[in-house]
C-alpha cells in the first residue's frame, strides 16, 4: 500500500514556475514507477510524466522541454519542476504510482494523490 500526498500548487503568472512535489508512505516506494497526471475542468485527464524505479524518464510532448520530473528515493519523493508555464497547463495535478512501467493514458496505476491545484493566469 502507497499513500501519496502532493504539494506545491498555486497561482502563477504565465512563463512562471512552480515545483511539485509528492510524498509517498511506505518502505516500498523506490520500487514503483511513479508519475504525474493532470486534470483541466471538462478535461478527461491526461499524463504528464513518468520516471522509473531506475530513473528513465517520458514526457508528453505537450510539456516536453518545460517540465521535468525527480525522484528521491531516500526522502520517499518525486518532484515536478514546471518552467515556462502557460495557462493551458492549469488544471489539477495528480501523482501516481506504478508497479509496472509505463506512461501515456493505457499505463496500468495502482495509487493516486489527491491532487494540487495549478492556475497560471495570462
Amino acid at each position: 500500500q502507497v499513500q501519496l500526498v502532493e504539494s506545491g500548487g498555486g497561482l502563477v503568472q504565465a512563463g512562471g514556475s512552480l515545483r511539485l512535489s509528492c510524498a509517498g508512505s511506505g518502505r516500498t516506494f523506490s520500487s514503483y514507477a511513479m508519475g504525474w497526471f493532470r486534470q483541466a475542468p471538462g478535461r478527461e485527464r491526461e499524463f504528464v510524466a513518468a520516471i522509473s524505479r531506475s530513473g528513465g524518464k517520458k514526457y508528453a510532448d505537450s510539456v516536453k522541454g518545460r517540465f521535468t520530473i525527480s525522484r528521491d528515493n531516500a526522502k520517499n519523493t518525486v518532484y515536478l519542476q514546471m518552467n515556462s508555464l502557460k495557462p493551458e497547463d492549469t488544471a489539477v495535478y495528480y501523482c501516481a504510482a506504478s508497479p509496472f512501467w509505463g506512461y501515456g493514458s493505457t499505463w496500468q496505476v495502482d495509487y493516486w494523490g489527491q491532487g494540487t491545484q495549478v492556475t497560471v493566469s495570462s
